[in-house]
C-alpha cells in the first residue's frame, strides 16, 4: 500500500505524512466544511487506508486541533497586514470585526475557535485550548500588554470576553446588518472601555 498510495509518492518520514494529511484535511475543511470532513474522505483523497490516517491522528478532534494550528499561521499573517500602524483598541476591534465578517464564509477561520463539528459555536468555542491559540495571536500583535497593565491571566480574560462577543454576534446577527463601518464603531465603544479599564 505504501508504494500505491499517497500519490504514489510515499512520504519521506513521519512529518511530511502528517503535513499532508493536515493539508488535505485544511482542503477540504475549506469545500465542503468541517462538518462534512471525515478521516475516510481525507485518506480516499490521499490514495491510502483510512487506519494510515489514524496511524498518525487518533480522530478528528486531534487532526482538526494540528489543522487548526497549521491556520492560524496563515491567519497572523493576515491580521499582521490589516492592523499595521493601528493602535492598542484599533487592532483588537479590526481583529473581532475580521473574524465576525468573515468566519461564516471560511470554515479554515473557524477551526482555529472549536473543534466541535456538530456546532462551531458550542462551549468549545472557550475551551482552554482554544484562549491560547487567541492568546498566541494577542502575543504577537505589538502590544505593549504590561504598559497595559494585563497580566496573561487577564490577557485570557480578555479573550472570553471577545470570543463571547465574536460568539454572540455570528449566532444572532443585528438585523438589519451594520455596515463594516458601524461593526467597528460599535466595538471600538465597548472594546476600548474593557482596555483602559484595567488599569
Amino acid at each position: 500500500m505504501a508504494r500505491k498510495g499517497w500519490g504514489g509518492s510515499p512520504p519521506a518520514d513521519d512529518a511530511e505524512a502528517r503535513k499532508r494529511i493536515i493539508d488535505t484535511a485544511l482542503r477540504l475543511v475549506e469545500t465542503r466544511g468541517a462538518a462534512q470532513t471525515t478521516m475516510s474522505d481525507i485518506a480516499d483523497v490521499l490514495g491510502i487506508t483510512r487506519r494510515t490516517v489514524y496511524r498518525y491522528f487518533t480522530g478528528t478532534d486531534e487532526l482538526f486541533t494540528a489543522a487548526a494550528e497549521a491556520a492560524l499561521d496563515g491567519f497572523v499573517t493576515q491580521i499582521d497586514r490589516v492592523v499595521a500602524d493601528m493602535d492598542v483598541t484599533s487592532q483588537l476591534v479590526e481583529v473581532v470585526a475580521y473574524i465576525i465578517e468573515r468566519l461564516p464564509q471560511q470554515p479554515q477561520l473557524a477551526l482555529l475557535l472549536a473543534n466541535d463539528r456538530s456546532n462551531i459555536f458550542s462551549r468549545a468555542m472557550l475551551t482552554r485550548d482554544v484562549i491560547a491559540r487567541c492568546r498566541a495571536i494577542l502575543h504577537h500583535a505589538q502590544i505593549d500588554w504590561d504598559h497595559l497593565g494585563f497580566d496573561d491571566a487577564m490577557i485570557d480574560e480578555l479573550i472570553e470576553f471577545l470570543l463571547r462577543i465574536i460568539q454572540s454576534m455570528v449566532i444572532a446577527p443585528p438585523d438589519p446588518p451594520r455596515s463594516a463601518a458601524d461593526l467597528r464603531a460599535y466595538l471600538h465603544r465597548w472594546i476600548g472601555p474593557a482596555l483602559t479599564g484595567s488599569r
